[in-house]
């Protein structure tokens, strides 16, 4: 019993202690010098968003005319609020010859992914 008890304060101790960091790490496969692309709203965007990230409103129609603007051969990374507009733009940018793309998913998974923090008004 005193060994169970032992063993669940251990695991809670870890489980506590791994949530707790401060910046989460980036992920190894990222290029550090990838070109972040927020394709949300400009409303979206003032809520909070990666800080260095370039807005392009999918939406909008932002993104097609910035594409000639963009180096093909860039890494990207994408992200939205859910992924779906992400996908959507990651979409043009293919057709457009762009090939290193990444969708990173919402604001959180992005800042997840990246260790950025999230910019807030």
């Amino acid at each position: 019993m005193r060994r169970l008890a032992l063993t669940t304060l251990t695991v809670i101790a870890a489980i506590t202690l791994t949530s707790c960091a401060a910046t989460p790490a980036p992920q190894a496969d990222l290029d550090p010098n990838a070109v972040i692309i927020d394709v949300r709203t400009p409303a979206e965007h003032a809520t909070g968003h990666l800080d260095g990230a370039l807005l392009l409103d999918v939406t909008a129609g932002e993104l097609q005319p910035a594409l000639p603007d963009l180096d093909p051969e860039a890494a990207y990374l994408v992200y939205c609020r859910s992924g779906n507009r992400a996908r959507a733009a990651i979409d043009l940018m293919k057709e457009a010859g762009f090939t290193d793309l990444r969708n990173l998913g919402s604001l959180e998974d992005a800042a997840s992914a990246t260790g950025l923090p999230i910019v807030q008004p």
